[in-house]
């Protein structure tokens, strides 16, 4: 299968900081890997082959570092599709099973991806509510959806 084929059996795996950092820094773009982590996922394909990595570790703005807050520092992918939503939703599930409550990233303004392109569970940290019987406004972000590219993904937060 290529590695466009959309479907691309994907394998949530443990891989360690040093296996994830050397990940990222062959192929991120723009990005080196972060000093440190809680914890690292990475996909493979049937193959066995590593098609992404997650890095996991505490917040980087102070308001967010509660003890009960983690952020994903670091996403890369050799360009797998689905493999960010998988390594996303699988970030979530793991953080909720450690006793986290919420879980938060950032994606940069030129992303290729929408930010619309968030896992289930993902809802906006910024956006504004919108009042009973009013319809929420869009704010700044992708251009393809309502959601500002920092997101906080979190199911006790959904708003979907």
């Amino acid at each position: 299968m290529s590695s466009h084929d959309y479907r691309t059996r994907l394998d949530v795996v443990p891989v360690t900081f040093r296996q994830a950092s050397a990940f990222v820094v062959q192929l991120h773009r723009h990005h080196d890997a972060p000093r440190g982590t809680r914890f690292c996922l990475g996909v493979e394909d049937e193959t066995g082959l590593l098609r992404g990595v997650a890095m996991v570790g505490r917040p980087v703005a102070r308001a967010y570092d509660d003890g009960r807050t983690l952020e994903v520092n670091r996403t890369c992918t050799d360009g797998c599709p689905n493999a960010n939503s998988a390594l996303y939703g699988a970030a979530w599930r793991a953080a909720k099973a450690l006793g986290y409550r919420r879980l938060v990233t950032y994606t940069q303004e030129a992303s290729p991806a929408p930010a619309c392109a968030a896992p289930a569970g993902a809802s906006s940290a910024s956006a504004p509510r919108a009042q009973a019987g009013q319809k929420r406004r869009p704010t700044s972000g992708c251009g393809q959806c309502a959601t500002p590219s920092a997101k906080a993904v979190s199911s006790a937060r959904c708003g979907r």
